[in-house]
């Protein structure tokens, strides 16, 4: 669980702890930043990159620079949380049906997917949130083959 702090609340654990001039908060959300930026440069086709916790709440969303967003940030908060409890659904299956890769969605205007980080017990972590531009015919080489082996060469960052 994560807690958001005041600039005085900070001053005082700081002082009261007598911790480094160091921002402990910001170090995960650091981490998150990172994760997406990173996966945005892979391939000019992504538009965007998510990154939530396993309830589908919103750590992180980086975008192409100069791409307006389709959705608002109120319908991205909502398409995350359903997109979160999809991927919890589709874990159960994986002892018969094998390991899951990602989820993709075709839409006409874009296309999404859903990389589901998990545990070494395949408990749901995190759930990656990408979407692609319309038409990009290879984004099946592109998710397997850059962006889910960035998420396993990051993957020890986003854990604390």
């Amino acid at each position: 669980m994560y807690f958001r702090f005041t600039l005085a609340d900070r001053f005082f654990i700081s002082k009261t702890l007598k911790l480094p001039q160091v921002n402990f908060f910001l170090l995960k959300s650091s981490a998150y930043k990172t994760l997406c930026q990173e996966i945005i440069k892979v391939d000019s086709s992504i538009r965007s990159a998510g990154i939530t916790n396993e309830d589908g709440i919103i750590l992180h969303i980086s975008h192409r620079k100069g791409m307006k967003p389709l959705l608002s940030a109120e319908e991205r908060a909502q398409y995350a949380i359903t997109a979160a409890t999809r991927q919890f659904t589709r874990l159960r299956w994986e002892v018969l049906l094998g390991k899951i890769q990602y989820a993709s969605s075709h839409y006409t205007k874009l296309i999404r997917a859903t990389i589901p980080v998990t545990d070494d017990n395949r408990k749901l972590s995190f759930v990656i949130i990408l979407s692609l531009d319309a038409g990009t015919d290879n984004f099946h080489e592109i998710i397997v083959g850059k962006v889910i082996p960035l998420i396993k060469e990051m993957r020890s960052d986003l854990k604390s």
